[in-house]
């Protein structure tokens, strides 16, 4: 099937909005307990824009959104600003079809192509899929939080993996 990988638009928000939602009710992929609303979704895209984060999207032939990818910023003191955290999500009827590979690569591209230096990713334990997709991405493992977490009634372990780029090639320290 062919893909086509491009920024999302406010036009994408109910989809995103949808994947989000699902992935928050029925899985431990992301720490949240409540459905976002288009609200919330406005804000977090509104602040995407502004950091000039990007959201990518795979869509199929047809326009559908099949999932999503962003990243944001890790911690906000300022010896931090070449490090981000990333997200991945697939719509849960098109996983295992190499989507969140493609999603993957393309935030790499441009985390390098806007300079920064780290990828982070926070990964709960029990998602070895994700883990996969990282480690075969060449994301190194680099520990875990015990109990960093706790949702559908038991503790949740947070994986960290980075990805180390060539980016940025003359770094500063101003703010």
């Amino acid at each position: 099937m062919e893909y086509k990988i491009r920024s999302c638009t406010q036009e994408q928000l109910p989809e995103i909005m949808e994947i989000f939602n699902e992935v928050i009710l029925h899985s431990t992929a992301l720490y949240d307990y409540k459905a976002r609303t288009m609200e919330v979704l406005n804000s977090w895209y509104a602040e995407k824009q502004s950091r000039n984060y990007p959201v990518i999207g795979v869509f199929n032939q047809n326009g559908f959104l099949l999932g999503f990818a962003s990243y944001g910023s890790f911690r906000i003191r300022p010896a931090y600003k070449y490090t981000v955290e990333h997200s991945v999500y697939v719509r849960s009827d098109q996983r295992g079809k190499g989507i969140g590979t493609q999603l993957l690569r393309e935030i790499v591209k441009i985390a390098e192509a806007q300079n920064y230096h780290v990828l982070i990713g926070g990964i709960d334990t029990s998602n070895q899929e994700s883990i996969r997709l990282h480690e075969k991405e060449g994301f190194v493992f680099n520990g875990i939080i015990r109990e960093a977490g706790f949702k559908f009634g038991r503790w949740l372990d947070l994986a960290f993996y980075q990805l180390i780029l060539d980016t940025p090639l003359n770094p500063v320290e101003d703010n």
